[in-house]
């Protein structure tokens, strides 16, 4: 009998799946590191506090986590946020902020060359 490994998430495995896809489509590394990052178990996976995206980020950036945002401390500034989870109370908050969140797929369809993208964690 073996272990069973990797996410059994369709949702996660569907994103996985298309992210690589547009990365090896059109060459560009930063959708294949995300999706990297996904693939990773759940321990393993990153996890950011709203205080670092504060901190490491300027007024309109946008920013990518291959992982889950958490609510920890205040966003300071308006920036567009892309991650695979959100916690609720990091979704008020960053609402509360005039912040985005935009679904990471929806985000490699506008932005498919990956430009201007800083990922965090």
């Amino acid at each position: 009998m073996s272990n069973r490994t990797g996410s059994t998430n369709p949702i996660l495995l569907r994103l996985i799946t298309e992210l690589k896809r547009k990365s090896s489509d059109q060459n560009i590394n930063v959708w294949r590191r995300v999706a990297d990052d996904l693939e990773k178990p759940t321990r393993q996976r990153r996890v950011v506090n709203l205080s670092s995206i504060s901190r490491h980020t300027k007024e309109n950036e946008t920013i990518v986590v291959p992982g889950k945002v958490l609510g920890a401390g205040d966003l300071e500034h308006k920036v567009i946020i892309s991650a695979f989870q959100f916690s609720v109370g990091a979704k008020e908050k960053i609402e509360k902020a005039g912040a985005k969140i935009v679904p990471l797929l929806e985000l490699s369809k506008s932005n498919p060359s990956g430009k201007g993208i800083k990922i965090i964690g």
